[in-house]
């Protein structure tokens, strides 16, 4: 029996929506049906009931999801029981964005030096536009960054999110009610990269209030982000996950705002091939990583993939 149609199975079964399920495997809902589709003529039974947004598991589903997810545990147990991870070695070549270097990646290495000892890590820090380029041309193995990277051997795995809060320097003397897109305009705003998500809802926040002028000013840099915000120059939206440090020390502090935020989305990126193993597992293990960091720090920090509505909303 095929154990990818099985792991399909298991995981329709708990998310109940052909997209959503799509999403977590990196198939597309064709190649999710079609996997149904076959392990049910292998049965000869149907698993699941098909409505308009979802798919609830029929009487025959339900007795047989049990088994599936057993003969899963089982495979992986057997993999992790012949596997000497210790005895793995050469080069991986990880990519991160800044925010997330300034959050979970020291956990993330320090759990890839205990299970990988002999494996040498070559880190490079970039956009995310940046890191898919170098991604595609084959220069780092796996990548956390804020987008998917696409083509057909391209595997996006969603590794959750960090909220985004308005920040600004306690000096600038801002009123603790709740602040207008035209009361932010008033001064400089401080962006992440050009193109990335974070500025792209900072141009569509402040051209749908079309009477506002606004000054963006686009760094790289999350560090000199956070040092331009410290000193005043201006305010910015930033993960509380990158400055608690700065939120500690009364350097920073959270603005109230009329608008809602969205939180800054996280996915690990490899490219399937033969030798994909390394990077594969480095990714299944950020997400371990990054589901422990969300468990540790709460909603107001960080979501886990599917907890966020944004995420589960058909």
């Amino acid at each position: 029996m095929n154990l990818r149609f099985l792991e399909t199975f298991v995981w329709l079964a708990k998310l109940r929506s052909f997209r959503l399920t799509a999403e977590r495997l990196h198939a597309t809902q064709a190649a999710i049906s079609s996997r149904i589709s076959a392990l049910e003529q292998e049965l000869g039974v149907r698993l699941f009931e098909r409505g308009p947004k979802d798919a609830t598991l029929t009487q025959e589903g339900t007795k047989a999801l049990p088994f599936a997810e057993q003969m899963l545990k089982l495979n992986l147990a057997m993999v992790s029981s012949v596997r000497d991870r210790s005895k793995v070695s050469g080069l991986l070549r990880i990519g991160a964005i800044e925010s997330i270097v300034h959050t979970w990646l020291p956990d993330l290495l320090k759990r890839v030096r205990d299970e990988y000892p002999n494996l040498t890590i070559e880190l490079t820090s970039d956009t995310s536009y940046n890191l898919s380029t170098q991604l595609l041309n084959g220069h780092i193995d796996v990548s956390f960054q804020m987008t998917n990277v696409g083509g057909s051997d391209m595997a996006n795995i969603a590794l959750g999110s960090l909220t985004m809060r308005w920040m600004a320097s306690p000096m600038l003397n801002l009123s603790a009610q709740p602040l207008t897109e035209s009361e932010l305009a008033v001064f400089p705003i401080v962006s992440f990269a050009r193109h990335s998500p974070p500025h792209k809802f900072l141009e569509n926040l402040f051209s749908e209030n079309g009477d506002t002028q606004v000054q963006i000013n686009c760094v790289t840099s999350v560090a000199a982000i956070i040092r331009l915000v410290v000193d005043g120059f201006g305010i910015a939206v930033l993960p509380p996950a990158s400055i608690a440090r700065e939120l500690e020390t009364s350097q920073l502090q959270f603005l109230q705002v009329t608008h809602r935020i969205p939180p800054l989305q996280l996915v690990a990126a490899y490219r399937r091939t033969a030798d994909s193993l390394i990077p594969e597992s480095i990714a299944r293990l950020a997400l371990n990583v990054m589901l422990e960091f969300s468990l540790q720090h709460g909603p107001e920090i960080a979501l886990f993939p599917f907890t966020d509505p944004e995420l589960t909303r058909e």
